[in-house]
């Protein structure tokens, strides 16, 4: 059957167009040769019914013509001029007047707008290659950090490493869809409907939700701590997991069902299906849910600093938590609700440098905020490096005194 042209990419919905109309052609010319009978000359049976890569022209008689419209797609302006063709007995004459004239292009831009856009994409993949590396590296030493020192293991730093993995996941992600899809200019990406490519946009969406749900877990445990008065309860660290986890995961498996059964065309990378609600109605219900947090935590927080109960300790501790708060605004993804409720297609440059750009140092930020620059971590790290010190000048010592003794 030929394909649908469902939802897609605007700059693949020409091909897809073309694609149909010639499947329709194709098998409207399969039908006649089978129902023809036994092949005559051409004065005897006319002109076959014919596929010139714009249009498909009836079959007919000798002497007779046909007119087609221009085709009704978006690179075309909308036009009533006519495209004729005589059958001879020669066959099809050639159309007049030709496409180039009767149908006029919409204004797309010149060589020089395409190559500056080519360039573009060009350098926000540099951009995006650069910030996701440098945020890989720091993520996996934060891990490290955390795993390494055991005065370090506790409920919080645990949810941290969750946190961590999901940045890493998103990152490996993004590198592992540009291989699949990108790898190969050759390969036609409007078509382009594999396994592999297929696979690689499942696991980017379920690094995506599961990056949104530990950055919602955050939110969840900051406001807990203050509601308990800074005290960890392990009991909610499996319910954090199974948010974090969890949903995504449940999610994504029931778009990758509803894909499979009712839109299994193309790479699912086409963000204007309906379907891609799927995804995007719990993306939108974590970010709102953390903007909520994000108000309350702060809300919470001057209240305690205004209160005369609280000691000056207390309140220069609360001060502090106050300033990582407003350091976590772009954690807690706030600046997505810019983006949420828009259309995929408008602001797609803005978009871009957010999601792509910025986007890509966000796991190098989150590392800084919650390993690099956290007291806790620099005093152990401190405390780890005069043991190792004291222990080398121990065994310097013991070994020019054996030396010595000798």
């Amino acid at each position: 059957p030929p394909p649908k042209v469902r939802a897609t990419h605007p700059d693949c919905s020409v091909v897809l167009y073309f694609q149909e109309q010639e499947a329709e052609c194709l098998e409207i010319i399969r039908s006649e040769s089978q129902m023809s009978a036994p092949p005559r000359s051409l004065g005897q049976q006319g002109c076959p019914t014919e596929w010139d890569g714009v249009s498909c022209w009836s079959a007919v008689p000798i002497g007779q013509s046909r007119a087609v419209t221009c085709p009704d797609i978006l690179v075309f302006k909308k036009s009533k001029a006519l495209i004729w063709r005589n059958c001879t007995e020669s066959g099809w004459s050639f159309p007049s007047p030709t496409y180039y004239n009767a149908c006029e292009l919409e204004a797309i831009g010149s060589n020089n707008d395409t190559e500056a856009k080519a360039s573009y994409f060009v350098t926000m993949k540099v951009l995006y290659t650069c910030g996701y590396s440098t945020s890989l590296a720091a993520l996996f030493l934060a891990i490290g950090i955390f795993s390494c020192f055991r005065k370090l293991h506790c409920t919080r730093n645990s949810i941290h490493i969750h946190f961590f993995t999901s940045f890493i996941l998103r990152g490996a992600a993004v590198f592992i869809k540009d291989a699949v899809l990108f790898s190969d200019e050759s390969i036609d990406h409007c078509t382009m409907s594999t396994v592999n490519c297929k696979a690689a946009i499942a696991f980017f969406q379920y690094s995506v939700l599961a990056n949104f749900y530990w950055l919602l877990v955050e939110g969840m445990y900051l406001q807990t701590l203050l509601l308990l008065t800074f005290t960890s309860d392990k009991r909610y660290i499996w319910w954090y997991i199974l948010i974090g986890w969890g949903v995504p995961m449940l999610t994504v498996c029931v778009w990758v069902v509803t894909r499979l059964q009712y839109d299994n065309h193309g790479c699912w990378d086409d963000y204007t299906s309906l379907y891609w609600w799927v995804i995007k109605v719990p993306i939108l219900l974590a970010i709102f849910v953390n903007f909520l947090i994000f108000l309350n935590v702060t809300r919470m927080l001057a209240q305690k600093i205004r209160s005369p109960d609280i000691s000056k300790n207390y309140k220069q501790q609360y001060m502090r938590l106050t300033k990582s708060t407003l350091l976590l605004i772009p954690l807690f993804g706030v600046h997505y609700v810019v983006f949420a409720l828009f259309p995929e297609h408008i602001g797609v440059d803005a978009r871009l440098y957010f999601e792509l750009v910025l986007g890509s140092y966000q796991g190098f930020l989150v590392a800084l905020l919650y390993c690099f620059l956290n007291g806790e971590v620099q005093a152990e790290i401190k405390r780890n490096w005069g043991k190792w010190q004291s222990s080398m000048e121990s065994n310097v010592f013991n070994l020019a005194t054996q030396d010595f003794t000798a």
